[in-house]
């Protein structure tokens, strides 16, 4: 970007007080102290864990050449401060104007709810390439567009950041994005200048109430994506919404949406309906109706649950008026999502699942679709994040107790939390269904045991290679909770981790001890 005038800029954000007699030229936005430059506008915004206050002296060290804050005492003297009431909203507001408000140019999707975000958004971009779309998406997994793969630090990035990459797509020739929105992104106002199309409602159930504090506070965030942003700004008589309505939160956001509604269900009446589905280990076969005509589908995704997401991204073609032709093709040529039910191929009889399942709910849908269609015994290896809710610990305990044979406890991401703490959260949900806690090296020298039970090792590698070595040929091996994440957080480290790799690597030694 060439830059704007410092005036120019704060045209479009609601100044309570302004000190400093110039007008300079701002050449780049940063609300990350570390990242001014020369000319740069800084931002200071309070996060989850630093407080951009106390470090307006460093930004304007680096060059900065005035400073948003809700705060001017912060400002060292004769710094050009501006003060505003809501610094968020700010952020939002200026880097809408600084890229050009490049969702108004974009058509833009977004998809909120509980579970489901990511696969609907492979899907939804899988059926728009069908239909020769260009397209790009802002995800969990990562930001990709234009043939460039970018990792992602949080499902929703800040405004700045978003409105940076939208600027960055529509360079490149995408005409539609999708965004996967989070509650906190709805909470904390970063998508709040991005004009959505179309909003998509997937599900709800318990998820970040360390955050939120209820679920009343959770739903309230999440609603905010219809109720707020897509039923506002120039789009909004064009603007619809794809509500899953067999969701009891989302026939109650049926009647509440400002803009058109497309249902999508199973069980409930709807727009768009699934019909005479049939799900194993190999995938999924299903009717689609929809306005535009009725189609059937084959995927290797797997259960209930993602026929939901299909249902959900046939739902954001079919307002577009995709033909059912390309939608059909679309949900066919993605064969699969990272670390969601992603299976990892191996020559041991054994089927393995990594998936990102970390609530109560998302586990159960996993465990549940895995145990109705699996021939021998289930194995579930997981754990809790630190540093969150710590109510659903022995929520997710219970559940993968009760659906399990065999429950194999370790960390997760314990962040400062000690992991032996965490732990004794989950374990205290397993025993309420599964009392036998059995010892893992013994397990595990007679490679194989005959009745139910859970087992706790706190080292995730030895965890899962302790799964993989007592699993059977015709057993299921479902590890939990992380996904596609290819790190461990423990305490303040980072560390190289992919469950996908460990499963190969356990995989490869279990080979080699069979051979010798």
């Amino acid at each position: 970007m060439g830059g704007m005038t410092l005036t120019a800029l704060l045209e479009h954000v609601a100044v309570n007080a302004f000190r400093g007699g110039r007008d300079p030229v701002v050449s780049s936005l940063h609300y990350d102290s570390r990242t001014v430059r020369p000319g740069g506008l800084f931002v200071a915004i309070k996060g989850l864990k630093e407080n951009g206050n106390d470090y307006v002296a460093d930004a304007v060290a680096r060059g900065a050449v005035a400073v948003v804050t809700e705060n001017e005492a912060t400002a060292p003297s004769g710094t050009t401060i501006i003060r505003v009431e809501n610094a968020r909203s700010a952020l939002a507001a200026l880097s809408a104007a600084y890229y050009g408000h490049p969702s108004r140019e974009l058509f833009v999707i977004g998809i909120t709810g509980t579970n489901g975000k990511t696969t609907t958004a492979y899907l939804i971009e899988s059926i728009l390439g069908s239909a020769g779309y260009a397209v790009g998406v802002v995800g969990t997994v990562n930001t990709r567009f234009a043939g460039k793969v970018f990792n992602s630090a949080v499902t929703t990035p800040e405004s700045l950041d978003l409105m940076r990459v939208m600027r960055q797509m529509l360079d490149k020739g995408v005409t539609h994005v999708i965004v996967e929105v989070s509650s906190h992104a709805l909470d904390l106002g970063r998508v709040s200048e991005c004009e959505f199309d179309i909003g998509v409602f997937t599900n709800l159930s318990r998820d970040h109430l360390d955050y939120h504090g209820d679920m009343a506070a959770y739903w309230q965030s999440k609603k905010r994506l219809f109720t707020r942003y897509l039923g506002s700004g120039a789009k909004r008589s064009q603007a619809v919404a794809v509500v899953n309505s067999d969701d009891p939160k989302g026939r109650e956001l049926v009647d509440r949406v400002p803009v058109a509604c497309t249902r999508t269900g199973i069980f409930e009446p709807a727009d768009i309906q699934g019909l005479n589905i049939r799900t194993d280990l190999g995938g999924t076969e299903g009717r689609v109706r929809t306005p535009q005509g009725t189609f059937d589908f084959s995927t290797p995704l797997i259960g209930r649950h993602n026929v939901y997401n299909i249902l959900a991204a046939t739902g954001v073609a079919s307002a577009m008026g995709v033909s059912v032709t390309a939608i059909k093709a679309g949900i066919e040529a993605l064969k699969g999502v990272p670390g969601r039910l992603e299976s990892v191929e191996n020559d041991a009889g054994i089927t393995v699942f990594v998936d990102y399942a970390h609530t109560p709910d998302a586990l159960e849908n996993i465990l549940r679709t895995v145990k109705d269609l699996a021939i021998g015994r289930l194995i579930c290896v997981f754990g809790c994040g630190g540093d969150r809710d710590r109510e659903k610990r022995p929520m997710m305990g219970t559940v993968a107790g009760r659906l399990s044979d065999l429950v194999v406890l370790t960390n997760d991401n314990p962040r400062s939390e000690r992991p032996e703490a965490i732990l004794k959260d989950i374990e205290a949900g397993v025993v309420r269904v599964q009392r036998e806690k059995l010892d893992p090296e013994a397990i595990t020298k007679e490679k194989q045991w005959d009745r139910p039970g859970y087992t706790v090792e706190p080292d995730r590698r030895r965890a899962i290679a302790l799964a993989i070595a007592v699993a059977r040929p015709g057993d299921t091996v479902v590890i939990a909770g992380k996904g596609h994440e290819t790190y461990q957080l423990i305490g303040s480290e980072t560390l190289s981790f992919d469950d996908r790799v460990e499963v190969q690597r356990a995989l490869q030694e279990l080979s080699a001890r069979d051979k010798g």
